[in-house]
């Protein structure tokens, strides 16, 4: 694909994080990723390679180890004419949200990364003219901190995601928490499963969105209220699951329409369309965690209906939800126990600033930085080394908590499937489907005292303006412990 031959009138904003910008292309399933300038100074053309490559380094030689190779799409460093690069940023800035305009594409190096759009990806021929439906989840951390190291009791009872739901809506950030919690995600239960999928359909916050062809149908564009349409979403996926004209309008036709997409999402995110090789994995225990929350709002409606011990089926090992969760565990020693760490880190580099390439803070992320995350050794001999491989695998667990997870499907007929094609059913539809997850840039080594800092605000608000006033029984419920196990391979 030659993108500097296309005009830039068929490239559209896309969205952004705090440290890119994204279009994509009307026709083509590719999308440009920008880094933002900082207003100033701004990066020379070489430091926004550098930045750029180790981006797709990281993506290649690290994550791909932790997630396989079907699952993660790195893409490629591709330079482009300033003159378009310009053109494209006049053309995007009106539809730029106002919160995101304090930055600033970069408009000077020329550099972008050239990526598959995950929301149309069609990895099959015949579906190239189909229409695509796309659901983008950003699951967070699926599990309890097991450390010894945690100071507050809470922390090992209710999650961070649901503590932290209080706290961003005493911000005003949301006007309301979400009943989502990420334990019932990851859980592999299917009906912990369905009550957190239609929980984030309720209130979809910046945790579920859903693209048709592309665009935006269903999810927060912002951060703002979020009001949930299921009847408007039904009309969009109705032509999905009932082609035909059987169930037209009402709400039994919005419900079980909602019914068959948590289904189809369950079902995709259990399945495994990647492969690991066996003699590569190391199966270290763990801890004995408990794999419930006790805010959730699914255990609490078992407590209102009189049960009080609940399922855990447990994740298929080669699913990308259990990928992802072994990634996650790798913050073995929760923030409490990783900032003694990183100020060892941090005093040494105070003595030897020269010495943090060497400790490749900043990347190269090859092979040998990979193969150092390996080591989930406990025992603290009291080195850098020790601290440093630590901070590197916090890091890490912490890309795993905030990254999301894509399912795209088209529908296909019964004589274009196959065995080598992953298929899903529901009542009248079947889909072809593919995973992938996105958003794997590492967390920044200097983020490290805010997510210490974060953590005691969450606690303590928590602690002080949700705990007392909940009910006490629910302290004496969840006693049962169970094994976790991290298991680390190379595919």
């Amino acid at each position: 694909m030659e993108v500097e031959k296309m005009d830039e009138n068929e490239w559209k904003y896309h969205g952004e994080g705090n440290q890119s910008l994204v279009v994509s292309h009307c026709q083509r399933c590719v999308v440009l990723r920008f880094l933002k300038s900082p207003p100033n100074p701004n990066k020379t053309p070489e430091e926004i390679l550098h930045h750029l490559q180790n981006i797709v380094d990281f993506g290649k030689h690290v994550m791909k180890q932790f997630f396989g190779e079907n699952y993660v799409h790195h893409g490629e460093i591709i330079q482009l004419p300033l003159d378009f690069v310009r053109q494209l940023c006049l053309k995007i800035q009106p539809e730029r949200p106002e919160c995101r305009c304090d930055k600033d594409m970069d408009t000077l190096s020329g550099y972008a990364m050239c990526l598959p759009n995950l929301t149309r990806l069609q990895t099959f021929r015949f579906a190239d003219h189909r229409p695509i439906l796309c659901i983008e989840i950003k699951p967070k951390c699926g599990f309890l901190p097991f450390s010894s190291h945690v100071s507050q009791e809470i922390k090992h009872k209710v999650c961070r995601y649901c503590m932290h739901q209080h706290l961003k809506v005493a911000n005003g950030k949301w006007k309301r928490p979400s009943k989502y919690c990420p334990l019932d995600l990851f859980s592999g239960n299917k009906q912990r499963m369905h009550f957190a999928l239609k929980s984030l359909l309720q209130e979809a916050q910046n945790n579920l969105k859903i693209f048709k062809n592309g665009e935006l149908i269903y999810g927060c564009k912002d951060d703002q209220d979020c009001v949930s349409d299921w009847n408007e979403l039904a009309r969009h996926l109705k032509p999905f699951f009932f082609p035909s004209n059987g169930l037209v309008s009402g709400p039994h036709c919005t419900r079980t329409i909602v019914k068959e997409l948590i289904h189809v999402i369950t079902t995709a995110l259990l399945s495994s369309t990647d492969t690991c090789r066996a003699g590569d994995m190391k199966t270290v225990p763990i801890s004995q965690g408990r794999s419930y929350c006790e805010a959730s709002a699914f255990n609490k409606e078992l407590v209102r209906n009189g049960k009080h011990k609940l399922e855990s089926s447990g994740l298929p090992r080669g699913c990308l939800l259990y990928k992802t969760l072994q990634a996650q565990m790798l913050d073995m020693l929760d923030i409490e126990g990783l900032y003694p760490l990183y100020s060892r880190v941090e005093q040494y580099l105070e003595e030897f600033p020269e010495e943090r390439s060497t400790l490749q803070i900043d990347g190269p992320y090859n092979e040998a930085f990979y193969e150092k995350l390996l080591d989930l050794s406990l025992e603290d001999d009291g080195t850098v080394a020790f601290a440093l491989t630590k901070v590197q695998q916090y890091r890490i667990a912490m890309t795993a908590k905030d990254c999301s997870i894509m399912i795209a499907l088209s529908t296909c007929l019964q004589d274009e499937c196959s065995e080598q094609r992953p298929v899903v059913l529901t009542s009248k539809s079947r889909f072809t489907f593919s995973v992938s997850v996105l958003d794997l840039d590492l967390k920044p080594y200097e983020s490290i005292p805010h997510q210490y800092k974060l953590d005691g605000e969450i606690v303590n608000y928590y602690l002080k303006n949700v705990q007392a006033k909940d009910d006490p029984v629910m302290s004496n419920l969840f006693k049962e412990n169970e094994d976790c196990t991290l298991v680390l391979h190379k595919v």
